[in-house]
C-alpha cells in the first residue's frame, strides 16, 4: 500500500491580502511579529536580503500615491524581488482595457504578485478571485487599506508594548477613509478600544456596528484616548458641502497644541499622510515630541516586507533567520 502524498500546510494568510476584516487576530499578530526582524534590514549598510529573489512583483496603481507606492517598492527591492510599475496613465486602461485583462496580460509574462491600488471598492478582491497570482490591496476606493492599518498597529505596539487595552481614537474624515475602516477592524481584533471623532456629515452609517464608539467633540476624544490617528479631509472624494470651510473645520476639529494641552496624559499622534497642515493637524503637533508620523513611514517598509514574504510562502518560523541573511 503506497503512502499518502504529503501535503503542504496552507499559507498562513491565504493567497491574498485584500483587507483586515477577514483576518483573525492571530494572523494580524503573525504579520506584526514577522515585520519585527525585517525592520532591522533597513538599518544596514546593504539593505537587502534574498528571500524573494526570482519573484516578480507588479505594482499596479490606478490612483496617485507617494508613500504607499514607494514603500512597497522599497520593500520589494529589499527582499530582492524584480519589480514592475504600471500606472493607469501608462497602461491600455486609457484605451478601455479592463482591470482583469490588464492583469491577465501581465500574468502571461509570468509574474508572481500584484500590488493593486484602485478607485473602486472591492477591486482587489475582484481581481484576486480571477488570477492565480497573489494580490495585495494597496487601497481600494473607500473600502480598505490593510497595509496602512498594519503599519499603524505595528507602530502602536512598538511604542506601547501591546495593543490590547489601548484606547485609540480615529479623528477626521471617517466617511471617505479606507484607512479608518482597516484600522477599526484591526484594532478591534487585537483587543484595543476604538473610537471615532468627526462631524456628523463625515461619519458613515453603522460605524458603531463596526466596533467603534463615537465622539462628537475633539475634547472628549482627547480626554479618553491614549493615541489619536488623525485623518485628512479627502476633498477629492467629496461631492457637496461636507464641511462649511477648511478654516472652520480646523477651528472645530483640528488637532492643535492647545487641545492636546488639556489631555490628562501625553497622547501619541499618528497620521497616514499626506497631511493638510493647518486643517486637520497643526504643524506644531505633527512635528512635536509625541508625533510618530515619520516612524510610521519607516515601519511601513518592514510591514510590507512581512506581507510580501508571507504571501510568497515564507515560513513564519524562519523569518528571523531569513532577515539575518546577507
Amino acid at each position: 500500500m503506497s503512502a499518502s502524498p504529503k501535503t503542504s500546510p496552507p499559507p498562513p494568510l491565504g493567497k491574498d491580502l485584500v483587507g483586515l476584516e477577514p483576518l483573525s487576530a492571530s494572523q494580524i499578530a503573525l504579520i506584526l511579529d514577522t515585520a519585527t526582524p525585517f525592520k532591522e534590514v533597513s538599518t544596514r549598510r546593504i539593505k537587502k536580503v534574498p528571500v524573494l529573489r526570482g519573484k516578480t512583483v507588479v505594482n499596479l496603481f490606478f490612483e496617485p500615491s507617494t508613500r504607499t507606492r514607494l514603500s512597497f517598492d522599497f520593500a520589494e527591492k529589499r527582499l530582492s524581488a524584480d519589480t514592475v510599475h504600471v500606472a493607469s496613465s501608462d497602461s491600455s486602461v486609457t484605451k478601455g482595457e479592463t482591470l482583469v485583462d490588464t492583469a491577465r496580460n501581465l500574468e502571461a509574462m509570468q509574474i508572481d504578485m500584484v500590488v493593486l491600488r484602485h478607485w473602486s471598492a472591492g477591486a482587489a478582491a475582484f481581481l484576486a478571485e480571477r488570477i492565480p497570482s497573489n494580490v495585495i490591496n494597496a487601497g481600494d476606493g473607500a473600502h480598505e487599506h490593510p497595509t496602512q492599518a498594519l503599519l499603524d498597529l505595528f507602530t502602536l505596539r512598538d511604542h506601547f508594548g501591546a495593543i490590547e487595552g489601548l484606547k485609540v481614537c480615529i479623528l477626521g474624515d471617517i466617511l471617505h477613509s479606507r484607512v479608518a475602516r482597516s484600522n477599526i477592524y484591526g484594532l478591534a481584533k487585537m483587543g484595543a478600544e476604538v473610537a471615532v471623532c468627526a462631524p456628523r456629515t463625515l461619519l458613515p452609517a453603522g460605524v458603531e456596528d463596526m466596533g467603534a464608539r463615537v465622539f462628537r467633540r475633539v475634547g472628549e476624544a482627547v480626554e479618553w484616548a491614549d493615541a489619536l490617528n488623525v485623518l485628512r479631509l479627502q476633498l477629492e472624494r467629496m461631492r457637496g458641502g461636507f464641511v462649511p470651510s477648511l478654516r472652520e473645520y480646523n477651528r472645530v476639529f483640528g488637532v492643535t497644541q492647545e487641545r492636546l494641552a488639556r489631555a490628562p496624559k501625553p497622547l501619541l499622534i499618528l497620521h497616514p499622510g499626506p497631511m493638510n497642515r493647518g486643517v486637520e493637524i497643526d504643524s506644531a503637533v505633527a512635528d512635536g515630541p509625541h508625533s510618530v508620523i515619520l516612524r510610521q513611514v519607516t515601519n511601513g517598509i518592514a510591514v510590507r516586507m512581512a506581507v510580501l514574504y508571507l504571501l510568497a510562502g515564507g515560513a513564519p518560523s524562519a523569518a528571523e533567520s531569513e532577515a539575518a541573511r546577507a
